[in-house]
């Protein structure tokens, strides 16, 4: 009996050896591959996709060059700035808004790993743009990145995702910012704006009744209200209780802006990122706005104190 006992668990060993070996599981390079021409093939980039063989090896990743850019090599101490998009290939986590989604850092800080050796191999240069596969080993693993479900969308990455982003090196943050800000302009259809030779935009409303002028001096108190320009609002003030502000505190292209009304005035204020917070994010009441954000204010003076 035992002997039979021991020739049926042999037997069933065997067994299980010879189904592994008629089936080989893919590793997750090997899975992630798959993802990605199987992703190609969907959306017809197979013949527009590159692969990254960069040093002789392969990360893995494939990319689509659009702009080369130029200038002196990207290295890992630069300092650099770039805006992306993002869809995971599940389709489930994508965000193409350019005015939230920026970076401003060390490229060897870049996140995931994937993206941050796209900029050192593909990228390179500032100016530079490109579309880029990134397979989930490269990009945030089996445990995926976010809070809540992994169907809520939006909300998380799921794990095992490959990522499809577009990611452009700013060479130029103050002509990049210029044209995001004139194309806002006309996409919104926008009229009556005027541009200062600093680059800020302002349009009166409605013309103040008020004698003495706001300076870099003055106390104002007014209603506000901060966007960014995908409109999607950053803070504001009270509506029914003005609140109160001193000038000079104020980032300066607002400054540059209220200084040409009065007490009274309702003035809309489009600023560059230079005359804005710059390379810092700012946080608000109702959000946040990123490094090297252009951004909109609309104020209501309600009264001024010389």
């Amino acid at each position: 009996m035992k002997q039979t006992l021991i020739t049926l668990l042999s037997l069933f060993a065997i067994g299980l050896v010879s189904c592994r070996r008629d089936k080989v599981e893919p590793d997750i390079k090997q899975y992630d591959q798959q993802q990605i021409q199987s992703y190609m093939a969907a959306n017809g980039l197979t013949g527009a996709m590159k692969r990254d063989t960069s040093g002789g090896d392969t990360t893995g990743t494939y990319y689509q060059l659009i702009n080369p850019g130029s200038g002196q090599a990207l290295d890992w101490p630069s300092v650099i700035s770039y805006v992306y998009t993002i869809r995971t290939f599940d389709g489930k986590y994508a965000v193409n808004d350019t005015m939230v989604n920026h970076f401003f850092g060390y490229a060897g800080h870049v996140v995931p790993s994937g993206l941050a050796l796209a900029i050192h191999n593909i990228l390179k240069y500032k100016g530079a743009k490109a579309r880029i596969l990134i397979p989930s080993h490269l990009a945030y693993g089996r445990n995926g990145v976010g809070s809540g479900s992994s169907t809520v969308t939006n909300g998380r990455i799921a794990g095992n995702q490959c990522l499809d982003m577009t990611v452009e090196i700013i060479n130029d943050q103050a002509a990049y910012d210029d044209l995001v800000i004139k194309n806002y302009i006309a996409t919104q259809g926008l009229t009556g704006y005027t541009e200062t030779a600093d680059g800020a935009w302002y349009k009166i409303t409605t013309v103040g009744t008020g004698t003495d002028p706001i300076t870099a001096n003055s106390t104002i108190n007014c209603t506000y209200n901060l966007r960014l320009l995908n409109n999607g609002e950053v803070d504001n003030g009270n509506i029914t209780t003005a609140t109160s502000f001193n000038v000079s505190d104020m980032v300066p292209g607002v400054q540059e802006c209220l200084e040409k009304v009065t007490k009274g005035a309702v003035i809309s204020i489009i600023i560059p990122s230079r005359l804005g917070y710059g390379n810092v994010s700012k946080a608000g009441s109702a959000g946040t706005a990123p490094a090297f954000a252009c951004m909109r204010f609309e104020f209501t003076i309600t009264d001024v104190t010389p």
